[in-house]
């Protein structure tokens, strides 16, 4: 079996040799700028408008529930069409939801409704946009010892996003108001399709499926949860979800109600969390193995737990912004990690329906979390909710971490069969 560390010409970030991947991250780098910008907004407006917990997760649940009911289908969509052509059409109708709050915004008439109605227009985007997404990466590296490399540079320009889009979002709605947020989200939408438009990418051969839709998301469902290690890490992706990230909601009600700050006071928070998240991205894209990456996947919440815990009992924006630094980092590596090792042992004609199980414990699963989170918050307050919602992190994790030598021994034959390279171990790791 080769071992791709021996090659000392190796470059530090192999999936930047594709062209394709190369258009995708400068693309998706301003696009991802421009929807940190419209979050920060779109929570920030809310509870503007109301100045009620229980409607920032009324707000997160419309955004996130769609992917929870449609995300199954969205993955038999992605595994039976063409995932390129799909992406440029979600990213045309993403444009146009932005584009559309942006015109409410800034002709004053927009209405709690019509944010819950346009988040939900979002969510069925992407229920199928994320599946979509996820699959695409193999089609975008010409080496497929790169694909592990591709997905951790994902993560890292995601939270790369996270460091700026905030920022400027808290700037800009402090001096302009969220309108210019919204317009400037839906803007940066050209870059990412002009960026699809000019990727040469040959056609996938597509097997010949059989059975109806419900036949093909059965088949997705038997495949991940008769496989010990995928069912454990959609489980422990499901609870770090549900509970861990509730705290994206709550840190609105921590900038205004708890630190006594503004739209700046979130956006810091928000920065904080994607330094501590790129600095987890950065390591895992650095990575040259996914050995003992499970040590890490069960880590992470702990990490988050751990957080969100010192979190609750912060009175202190220094102190606050320090700790938002692990938030971020024990998100990351759990989603990250996660995804490394789902898109290491699938098979690709069931890529897209494994995916779509993943967008669903993790992006579907939210939408409740954030619903919980809410109405936990307006009766025993923020605080106390980030203190339960660490505790069940630390826990899932613990969980996760002895089941690892099962998890283990049911991963290693499908790595030989394989012929995973990445397993060897680094030499100076």
């Amino acid at each position: 079996m080769a071992n791709t560390d021996a090659n000392p010409k190796q470059p530090l970030l192999p999936a930047l040799r594709s062209r394709n991947y190369r258009l995708f991250f400068a693309g998706q780098s301003l696009s991802l700028i421009g929807s940190w910008m419209t979050y920060i907004a779109t929570v920030w407006l809310v509870y503007s408008l109301t100045n009620s917990p229980v409607m920032l997760g009324v707000v997160g649940f419309s955004s996130q529930i769609p992917s929870f009911f449609l995300a199954p289908f969205g993955g038999v969509f992605v595994d039976h069409f063409s995932r390129y052509r799909t992406l440029i059409g979600t990213q045309i109708f993403s444009m146009i939801q932005s584009l559309a709050l942006a015109v409410l915004a800034l002709t004053g008439i927009i209405q709690v409704w019509h944010i819950i109605g346009l988040s939900l227009f979002q969510g069925l985007i992407n229920s199928v946009d994320s599946p979509a997404r996820q699959a695409f990466a193999p089609e975008l590296v010409e080496r497929r010892d790169d694909l592990a490399n591709a997905i951790a540079i994902n993560s890292t320009m995601i939270n790369g996003a996270q460091l700026i889009g905030p920022a400027v979002g808290g700037l800009l709605i402090a001096r302009f108001g969220a309108a210019y947020c919204f317009l400037i989200d839906g803007l940066s939408y050209i870059a990412v399709i002009m960026a699809l438009l000019a990727m040469n990418i040959k056609p996938r051969q597509i097997a010949l499926t059989i059975g109806n839709p419900f036949q093909r998301i059965a088949e997705g469902f038997v495949y991940a949860f008769n496989f010990p290690a995928i069912r454990a890490i959609l489980l422990l992706s499901a609870l770090v979800s549900f509970m861990g990230l509730q705290y994206i909601i709550l840190l609105t009600i921590l900038a205004e109600d708890i630190l006594k700050g503004g739209a700046e006071t979130l956006g810091f928070l928000m920065v904080a969390s994607g330094v501590g998240a790129s600095s987890g991205g950065i390591y895992l894209a650095t990575r040259r193995t996914i050995l003992e990456i499970g040590r890490l996947i069960a880590l992470a919440p702990v990490i988050l737990g751990i957080a969100l815990i010192a979190l609750s009992c912060s009175r202190s924006l220094p102190f606050s912004l320090f700790i938002m630094l692990f938030v971020g980092l024990g998100t990351i590596l759990q989603v990250a990690a996660s995804n490394t090792f789902l898109q290491t042992v699938v098979e690709d004609d069931k890529r897209g329906r494994l995916m779509s199980l993943y967008t669903m414990s993790f992006l579907g699963i939210l939408p409740l979390g954030h619903l919980l989170g809410g109405f936990l918050a307006n009766h025993i307050g923020a605080p106390h909710t980030l203190t339960i919602d660490g505790i069940v992190c630390i826990l899932g994790g613990i969980f996760f971490f002895r089941k690892l030598p099962i998890l283990k021994q049911a991963i290693s034959a499908v790595y030989e069969q394989k012929s995973i390279a990445l397993i060897k171990s680094h030499p100076n790791k």
